[in-house]
C-alpha cells in the first residue's frame, strides 16, 4: 500500500524538486501518493500586501507554514534558520529531518536611482524582509559584517512579490529577494548591494515515519538528477510567479548560475551547532533548543 503524504508548495525556486518529482512520477515509483498543497494563507499573502511591521515579536514564526500545525500538510521546505525557529515554536512536535535539495540565493536590492552602493550605505536603513524566514536572517548576517548589529535594520514586508512592489513604489528603500525576483530587478535596472547562497531544511510532523522520509528522499534525488540533466522544461514554474504587468519576463531572463540543486542529505551536528550558536548569540533561538529537541532521529 502506498503512503499518502501532503507537501507544502513554497516559492517555486524552493519547491522545484517537488514539481519535477510529481511530473515525472518519481513519488509513485517510491510508493508514495503525494499531494502538493498551496496553503490558503500563502495564497492570501501573495494576493494582498502585508502591513509593514518593525517588531519581529509581532509576527508569528509559523507564517504561512502554520498549515503543518493544523494538518493541512505534513512536510515542507524552508530556510535553515526559520525551520529551526519554527520547530522550537511548534505546538504539534514538528522537527527538522534533513537538508532540502534547493540551494538558494537571496540578494539585498535597491532602486536604480538609490544613493546606496555598498552594504555600509545601509546603516540604519530598514530593509524589507519576511520576518522569521530566510530573507530576515540573511539580511542580518550580511549587513552585520559591515556594521554594528543594531545598525542592521529589518522590517517585515511580506512575501517576495509584495516586497518587490514595496521597493518599486518607494515604500521601502531596500529589500531582500530570491529568484525570480533578483533577475526581475536586474532586468529593470535595480542594483544589488549584497548576495549570498544558503541551505534550507525539510521539516516533518510526527505522522511522517522513517520509511516515508527515505522514499521522499529517493524521489527528490531523482528529481535533482533530472534538473541537472536539463532544467529548461521546468523553468516555467519559476517564471510564472512574475506577473507580466511588472515586466515581460521569460526563462531567458533567469540567471541560471543562481539555480542550484543538491541531493538532500541529513543535517549533521556540526552544521546545526554553527547555526544554533549564531541564533542563540543574537536571541533568535532559545539556548535549550538543541539538536536533540529540534532534529528528527530518522
Amino acid at each position: 500500500m502506498s503512503q499518502k503524504t501532503k507537501i507544502e508548495l513554497n516559492n517555486a525556486i524552493f519547491s522545484l524538486p517537488d514539481y519535477v518529482a510529481r511530473d515525472n512520477g518519481y513519488f509513485e515509483e517510491e510508493g508514495l501518493q503525494v499531494e502538493l498543497v498551496l496553503p490558503e494563507k500563502r495564497k492570501q499573502s501573495i494576493a494582498k500586501a502585508d502591513a509593514i511591521v518593525e517588531d519581529p515579536s509581532k509576527v508569528k514564526s509559523t507564517l504561512w507554514h502554520e498549515g503543518i500545525e493544523k494538518g493541512e500538510f505534513s512536510v515542507y521546505h524552508a530556510c535553515e534558520w526559520g525551520q529551526m525557529r519554527r520547530s522550537q515554536d511548534s505546538e504539534v512536535g514538528t522537527k527538522v529531518v534533513m537538508k532540502r535539495a534547493a540551494v538558494s540565493t537571496q540578494a539585498i536590492i535597491v532602486r536604480p536611482d538609490a544613493p546606496y552602493n555598498v552594504p555600509q550605505d545601509l546603516r540604519n536603513v530598514p530593509v524589507g524582509v519576511n520576518f522569521h524566514a530566510g530573507s530576515h536572517y540573511i539580511v542580518l548576517g550580511l549587513l552585520s559584517g559591515f556594521m554594528d548589529w543594531d545598525e542592521a535594520k529589518t522590517v517585515h514586508a511580506g512575501v517576495p512579490n509584495q516586497r518587490f512592489s514595496a521597493l518599486q513604489s518607494g515604500q521601502l528603500e531596500a529589500t531582500a529577494l530570491m529568484e525570480p525576483w533578483i533577475s526581475v530587478a536586474e532586468k529593470l535596472g535595480f542594483k544589488i548591494i549584497a548576495e549570498t547562497f544558503y541551505y534550507g531544511l525539510e521539516t516533518i510532523d510526527p505522522s511522517v515515519d522513517a520509511d516515508t522520509v527515505a522514499a521522499m528522499n529517493r524521489a527528490h534525488i531523482k528529481a535533482v538528477d533530472k534538473i541537472r540533466e536539463d532544467i529548461t522544461p521546468y523553468l516555467h514554474y519559476i517564471v510564472d510567479e512574475v506577473p507580466q504587468d511588472i515586466v515581460a519576463f521569460s526563462a531567458d531572463d533567469l540567471n541560471r548560475q543562481r539555480l542550484r540543486y543538491n541531493h538532500p542529505e541529513p543535517l549533521n551536528t556540526d552544521d546545526f551547532e554553527h547555526t544554533y550558536n549564531w541564533m542563540v548569540a543574537h536571541d533568535l533561538l532559545k539556548p535549550e533548543s538543541n539538536f536533540e529537541k529540534l532534529v528528527a532521529s530518522h
